[in-house]
């Protein structure tokens, strides 16, 4: 049976940069979204998780607070793991860390595919879907007010 530890991690360390290195893999050679985008200003700031099984990174999550809420990003699960619940442990290891540190309110900006997957874990979409970066995306919240992240 696989070792799998979930952590939040500090921007400057290797399990950071090897999750940087698993969201270009993910972001940038397999779905095709520019490099230069891929890192940006939030990187420095944001909250930084990873899954590691079996001495690997193979999920990642970034979590940016903002006024209106905690946002989720970047969330990413290596191909060859897909499938096994990797990422919903991911999710699930997230937002009890947010609850717990009294951060109830989450949103996220979701590839329209994946909408199913937040789901799950009680998110609502709102509002038109949109692209970025040539991908067909929806803005998604866990409170119960559609109006939208503002709220």
């Amino acid at each position: 049976m696989p070792t799998e530890t979930i952590l939040q991690v500090p921007v400057f360390s290797d399990l950071a940069n090897l999750a940087f290195t698993l969201r270009r893999e993910v972001f940038v050679t397999e779905q095709g979204v520019p490099a230069e985008g891929e890192l940006d200003e939030y990187d420095m700031t944001a909250d930084h998780y990873v899954l590691v099984r079996d001495g690997d990174v193979v999920a990642t999550s970034r979590v940016i607070h903002k006024e209106e809420g905690c946002k989720l990003s970047r969330f990413a699960v290596r191909k060859a793991v897909r499938g096994l619940g990797v990422g919903g442990r991911m999710m699930a290891f997230v937002l009890a860390d947010l609850k717990a540190k009294g951060k109830h309110r989450v949103f996220l900006s979701a590839q329209s595919d994946k909408i199913g997957f937040y789901e799950k874990y009680g998110f609502h979409a709102y509002g038109p879907e949109y692209y970025e970066c040539d991908i067909l995306h929806r803005m998604m919240q866990n409170w119960d007010d559609l109006s939208g992240a503002e709220a």
